[in-house]
């Protein structure tokens, strides 16, 4: 058996594990050390897992996912979701489709803090629809616009998406935040021109709501004001080269932990809480990722990135064809699985391809996670779908019907993100002087 073959059977058993809903971080720990094994000796496997341990656990830039996900679970305990979608209801809400143009401007504030997508719809969807309900809204466009607005968690930074990438592909995370501000900002603005259209064409999907002052409007801003500037201070400072992505990490938490805790949100019990979420998720993600590592030294020394980039590079088709392939490959994936597990299984396999067609790498980490927000609201296991009908009780097959003038949306923005690269990297490109 060649070890190129070998290589490609360990993908296809950790696809296998992870369909039997075997433990990620176990399945690549297991896998990468029997390939390993197999291919350079049981003694040097047997070394590789604790050194490759250490020095995942002990890399710099691992410490920022401990930061950013404490920043994230205060500030969801506090109810901050809340106050962003009442703040964007008053601003948006007396508008036709001003409430579900609300719905995702909330879920791009929110997603600046929370960093996923799945928090975000459960968060701002727990929020919104009853309003959008009350106020005579078609139950399809007000799950659409909570499911489509709610994956904008994965891409306006700090995205949890963007971290992993970032260090499996030894990318600078710093770069990658950046570089998804815009295509995020793109996404909200698109979404809220679908809501427009849709109202435009059926006025009773999306019925205006109560007129408010424009002193309303301001009074309204001062319970966001304070997240609205730790987002400024946190991206601000990285943006501008004040702090490393793992300071602006420890910022940030502590800017939440002072924040809610001057006003009079943060109680002794959600500190717990917050402590306690982030310590298990930072925990699991740590152990998924030493497993990750273990399981890309076995694909390496098996030679699979390496034959598959040098093979690609021989085929004689334009490289952009065969970004077009990986493309829809990720839109399906992501339909049955969630974005972690796919960063974790796919990135090493298709990073050294796409590295050796000569596209740029903060501009892939864009596509992958725009990919994987398509996937997580792409019928038949959208995800985020899922999640949002448990929270809201809303059938899943209506919140699907509901999300397809974003899938049009999402699929016009990738569109412009492939065509003009600009768009992603011209912040990166500024902030590198």
């Amino acid at each position: 058996m060649s070890t190129e073959l070998l290589g490609a059977l360990g993908i296809i058993a950790i696809i296998v594990a992870l369909m039997l809903k075997f433990w990620l971080g176990a399945a690549f720990l297991i896998i990468g050390f029997l390939g390993y094994g197999l291919l350079d000796g049981w003694n040097k496997a047997l070394l590789m897992i604790p050194m490759q341990s250490f020095s995942t656990m002990t890399r710099y830039d691992t410490t920022v996912i401990p930061m950013f996900i404490l920043m994230a679970a205060v500030s969801a305990s506090t109810g901050i979701s809340g106050d962003l979608y009442r703040t964007a209801r008053v601003w948006f809400g007396q508008i036709r489709g001003g409430l579900a143009m609300a719905t995702v401007a909330g879920c791009g504030m929110f997603a600046a803090i929370s960093g996923s997508s799945m928090a975000t719809s459960m968060a701002i969807g727990k929020a919104a629809y009853p309003e959008l309900r009350k106020y005579g809204y078609d139950e399809r466009l007000a799950a659409g616009s909570i499911a489509a607005g709610g994956t904008i968690g994965n891409l306006i930074p700090p995205s949890m998406g963007f971290i992993l990438y970032g260090i499996l592909t030894e990318t600078s995370v710093g770069n990658l935040f950046m570089a998804g501000i815009l295509p995020g900002l793109l996404e909200v603005v698109l979404y809220m021109l679908v809501i427009y259209l849709i109202c435009r064409l059926k006025p009773e999907m999306g019925p205006p709501g109560p007129k408010t002052s424009i002193i309303e409007k301001i009074v309204s801003l001062k319970d966001t004001w304070h997240m609205i500037a730790l987002f400024l201070l946190v991206m601000g400072g990285i943006y501008l080269g004040i702090f490393t992505p793992t300071e602006a990490g420890a910022i940030g938490a502590f800017g939440a932990l002072i924040i809610t805790f001057f006003t009079r949100r943060l109680t002794l019990g959600r500190l717990i809480s917050s402590l306690k979420e982030a310590a298990e998720t930072t925990g699991m993600l740590i152990m998924i990722l030493v497993g990750v590592m273990i399981f890309m030294r076995f694909l390496t020394v098996s030679g699979l990135p390496a034959f598959l980039g040098n093979y690609v590079t021989t085929l004689h088709v334009q490289p952009m064809l065969i970004m077009l392939v990986i493309i829809i490959f990720y839109l399906f994936a992501g339909a049955f699985m969630d974005i972690l597990a796919c960063i974790f299984i796919t990135v090493p396999i298709f990073f050294p391809i796409v590295m050796e067609l000569g596209f740029d790498p903060l501009w892939f980490g864009v596509i992958v996670v725009m990919m994987f927000e398509i996937g997580a609201i792409t019928p038949p296991m959208g995800l985020n779908v899922f999640v949002l009908s448990a929270a809201t009780d809303v059938p899943v097959m209506t919140i699907f019907r509901g999300i397809v003038p974003f899938l049009i949306a999402d699929l016009a923005r990738v569109i412009l993100v492939v065509a003009f690269p600009a768009i992603s990297l011209y912040l990166p490109m500024v902030m590198r002087g």
